[in-house]
């Protein structure tokens, strides 16, 4: 038996919603990685990858944020223009982006935790476990800090600039799609 309320037609339309801004975020970051991703050092960074993360994490909360960037991330890799760097790269930044935005539901702290997820706990878990363990290869921690960090940030800084223009246009609301 069907729950009525789930199954309501505003629920249904909130679901679409959802749904269908995921497919435009992960398809923007798709079809701009290989003109936004270029090699610093080891890593080829993708400052779309986190502009996006901090738009999904606003719009959408932190599990459709982590779920877009493993997408993003699977679909560069498979196009040539990632490294299996790009899923803590990308992944982690999205939650804690979601995450400081659900708690405060302020466009800054969710940026504050893509720059933290992604410039300082990522490059940890790509040194400390990707890279040896996926890579077969040893990556010095501080080779990876100043690339994620400074993709990080541009991304990061990008989408608040973006979230504040729509805000104002009046076409993103405050609120998480819920």
């Amino acid at each position: 038996m069907p729950n009525k309320r789930s199954d309501s037609p505003g629920n249904v339309s909130r679901k679409s919603r959802r749904t269908a801004y995921a497919v435009v975020l992960v398809a923007a970051g798709v079809a701009l990685a290989p003109y936004t991703s270029f090699p610093v050092g080891i890593a080829k960074i993708n400052p779309t990858q986190h502009f996006i993360n901090v738009l999904a994490a606003v719009l959408l909360g932190p599990w459709w944020a982590v779920l877009i960037a493993a997408a993003i991330g699977a679909m560069r890799n498979a196009m040539g223009v990632g490294t299996l760097l790009a899923f803590p790269g990308g992944m982690i930044g999205a939650l804690l982006a979601g995450v400081f935005y659900r708690v405060t539901r302020s466009i800054y702290p969710a940026a504050a935790g893509e720059i933290i997820g992604t410039g300082f706990i990522a490059p940890l878990v790509s040194a400390w476990v990707v890279s040896p363990i996926l890579m077969h290869r040893a990556i010095p921690l501080l080779a990876l800090v100043p690339s994620f960090l400074g993709s990080t940030t541009a991304g990061a800084l990008l989408a608040v600039l973006a979230l504040n223009y729509l805000r104002r246009l009046g076409i993103v609301d405050s609120r998480p799609l819920r």
